[in-house]
Parts: structure tokens; C-alpha cells; sequence
């Protein structure tokens, strides 16, 4: 089963017992949505979520460098390639994979700004911000620079009628959306209403995220022997 936008809405309709003319339950859905693809997607860490992202080049003789964001802002980056020669692409060029590392290491080893020469490569880059990383040693020339990380996808709404999380995922979605509804709808403290409502969706969503989670370890050949 998947889920379009509508699909979505309707089923969560259902499960919360609301109705189309509930204006509250409405507004609420874009929280329902943050809640369940956000928890989903920091608990989960989907292969689906990575991306590979080259549209920027370095700077000569400038070790500071902003992450790309033509696929959206990475949320972490797993890897930096700088590609050789200058004006090559990945497509094209070379891929020289730069090892991560500490900035007090990059600036004791290169305090200076500017490269050695045209033709230096940086070996390392160490995470400044969430966005701006710094070269070790400074390039010396315009490199196109590699990030391979996750991003955040473009959430579920009426002008993004499916995600792979509807798609792929979404009995996982539902569950994690009613954990956010009980609480919209009962205020799930021990003084609420019905406290066990928000506390058996969580049961739901720990077994289907379980089953997810198995799953997802087998994409990415965690556990598996080569033969």
C-alpha cells in the first residue's frame, strides 16, 4: 500500500475519528507531518535521504568552503571529493576523497590561507558549521568539490502529494503521525483523557520501525558476510 497526500489526510481522518469540517484538525496536519517525517527521518537514516551534490567549486587559495544546496540543505555530510583536473566534473574528471578531521588539526598543520601552489589538492576538510567546511591544505585552484550526505526531502502536502516515506513507508508514516494526533487530540499526560492512545500508537510505531529498521540495515549490507 502506498499514500498519496489525500489518502494520507483521509486515513488519518479515520483513525482520529474527525471529520472533514473540523478546521482545527486540519491546521494541525502540517505538525502531524513535521513530527512523523522528521523522527522518521533522524531514527531511520534512509538511504533514500542521501545525496550526491557537486554543483560548487573551491576557491584558489581559499581553504573555506559552503556546502552545496542545489538538492536541498545537508543535514550531515558523510564525504568530501575533490575532483581533478580543475574544470572537470565528476562525471569527467577524478574523484580525490578528502579524509575527515578536527579544524585544530588543519590549523596547525596549514595555517596559512593561501596553496603552495596552483596544482594543491586539499587532503582533508574538518566541519565548521552545519554548512561551511574548511580545506586542508587550501586549494590552489577552482576544483569542482563533491558532498556526498543526507538531506531533508520535501515534505508531504497538497503540492507534494507523495514522498517516499508515503510511498515506500507509510504505515510507518500513519503510525508516527497519530502519536503527534493523540497528543493534539488528548494532551497525553497522565491527566488526559485517554493517555493510552498516544502510548499505543508508540507501541505501533516501535514494532513497524523494528521491521523498518531490518530492512533498511539490509540495503545498506550491514551484517551480510561477502561470499
Amino acid at each position: 500500500m502506498s499514500l498519496t497526500y489525500t489518502q494520507y489526510v483521509t486515513e488519518l481522518r479515520l483513525l482520529a475519528a474527525s471529520t472533514t469540517s473540523d478546521a482545527d484538525f486540519t491546521s494541525n496536519l502540517p505538525s502531524a507531518i513535521d513530527y512523523a517525517e522528521m523522527r522518521i527521518y533522524r531514527e531511520l537514516q534512509l538511504l533514500a535521504t542521501i545525496v550526491r551534490d557537486s554543483s560548487a567549486n573551491a576557491t584558489g587559495d581559499d581553504r573555506n568552503f559552503t556546502l552545496p544546496s542545489s538538492l536541498g540543505r545537508f543535514v550531515t555530510v558523510q564525504s568530501v571529493n575533490v575532483v581533478t583536473p580543475v574544470g572537470e566534473s565528476t562525471t569527467t574528471g577524478t574523484r580525490n576523497a578528502l579524509m575527515p578531521t578536527s579544524r585544530e588539526y588543519i590549523d596547525f598543520s596549514w595555517p596559512d590561507n593561501e596553496a603552495a601552489a596552483a596544482t594543491t589538492i586539499p587532503t582533508h576538510f574538518a566541519m565548521i558549521t552545519d554548512q561551511t567546511i574548511i580545506f586542508g591544505p587550501p586549494p590552489g585552484d577552482a576544483f569542482n568539490v563533491e558532498v556526498v550526505g543526507t538531506i531533508r526531502p520535501t515534505p508531504l502536502s497538497v503540492d507534494n502529494t507523495t514522498t517516499y516515506l508515503s510511498l515506500y513507508l507509510p504505515d510507518l508514516l500513519i503510525a508516527a503521525s497519530m502519536i503527534q494526533v493523540s497528543a493534539y487530540m488528548r494532551n497525553f499526560g497522565s491527566q488526559s483523557d485517554d493517555p493510552k492512545m498516544a502510548q499505543s500508537w508508540e507501541t505501533q510505531y516501535q514494532t513497524l520501525f523494528t521491521s523498518a529498521n531490518a530492512e533498511e540495515l539490509k540495503k545498506k549490507f550491514v551484517g551480510m558476510m561477502a561470499a
